[in-house]
């Protein structure tokens, strides 16, 4: 395409935007209302599965020895855990250190109390810490180390991370569908403008082909027109997500005080934006290029 014809076929979208204000003003809206709710919800389920991850790798495995099991056999037992599958990190707890983890857990308030024991009450509790890379292979692993000798116990604690990896599910299935409807609502809006840019125009469409216009050279000025559409609808949520962004996650965390330390964990303007705003845009000028282009070629013959 020529520069010239280019330059016009821009121009002639414009026009069209102007010469049909209320409708392209209802467009731009809905689609800026879409895209919107699409950031929120998207913003939402990443920072869901930044959390779910984070506590993924930080929900461990326990695993406690039979009583008798000498040091020696402990630290076999600990290359045999670091050589499994998915195992990811493996702490060594000694049962003296259990006992002071214990103390300052339960007798924070009254040390006097754990002065009364002159040995350590729980001398057998010598334990590994192990970490999986994902949650979904904890239970094989788990299996795996209750078949090593002298293993006496394994505890998980999994709950959290699966519970949050079901609701990141659920949530997942309710936004696709809240995006979808409110997709084809802005799809419906954007093909209505256009509708009434060729309604308004059939006669100049006419005597353009009469005199030898080509349908794509018709067709043009349309979808740049469901395109520009698309594209204002899209960098304006975008704008508005981007400079409250920051400020959604302080209020977030100052109102629910015991989630302060997820502040580590939520994405950053940064981290979020590197896949919200390609997304967003694509989406915008996606659905503004199907709007038009669906209704163009519905009324192209004249």
């Amino acid at each position: 395409m020529r520069l010239s014809s280019l330059g016009y076929n821009i121009k002639q979208g414009i026009k069209n935007i102007a010469r049909n204000k209320m409708f392209s003003i209802a467009s731009i809206a809905t689609m800026t209302a879409c895209i919107f709710l699409f950031g929120v919800f998207f913003s939402i389920i990443m920072n869901v599965n930044a959390v779910r991850t984070d506590l993924e790798e930080r929900v461990g495995v326990t695993v406690f020895f039979e009583e008798g099991t000498t040091d020696a056999r402990m630290q076999e037992i600990g290359n045999e855990i670091k050589n499994l599958d998915h195992v990811t990190e493996v702490t060594f707890t000694s049962a003296d250190e259990a006992w002071k983890i214990y103390q300052k857990d339960y007798f924070k308030n009254n040390p006097e109390l754990a002065e009364g024991f002159k040995d350590n009450p729980i001398a057998n509790s010598a334990s590994y810490t192990v970490l999986v890379d994902k949650i979904e292979n904890q239970d094989a692993v788990v299996h795996q180390i209750q078949t090593i000798q002298n293993v006496r116990q394994v505890n998980q604690s999994s709950g959290a991370a699966k519970t949050l990896r079901d609701f990141n599910r659920i949530f997942t299935y309710i936004s696709i569908g809240v995006i979808i409807i409110l997709l084809i609502v802005a799809t419906i809006l954007i093909s209505n403008t256009v509708n009434v840019g060729i309604t308004v125009r059939k006669d100049e469409i006419a005597i353009m082909k009469w005199i030898g216009a080509t349908d794509h050279f018709v067709r043009m000025p349309f979808i740049v027109e469901g395109l520009l559409l698309g594209l204002i609808g899209s960098l304006l949520p975008l704008v508005i997500l981007y400079f409250s962004y920051g400020w959604l996650v302080r209020t977030f965390l100052s109102r629910f005080n015991g989630l302060a330390d997820m502040g580590q964990v939520l994405l950053n303007v940064g981290q979020l934006f590197r896949y919200l705003a390609p997304v967003g845009i694509i989406l915008g000028v996606g659905i503004g290029l199907i709007g038009a282009a669906s209704t163009v070629r519905k009324h192209l013959e004249v």
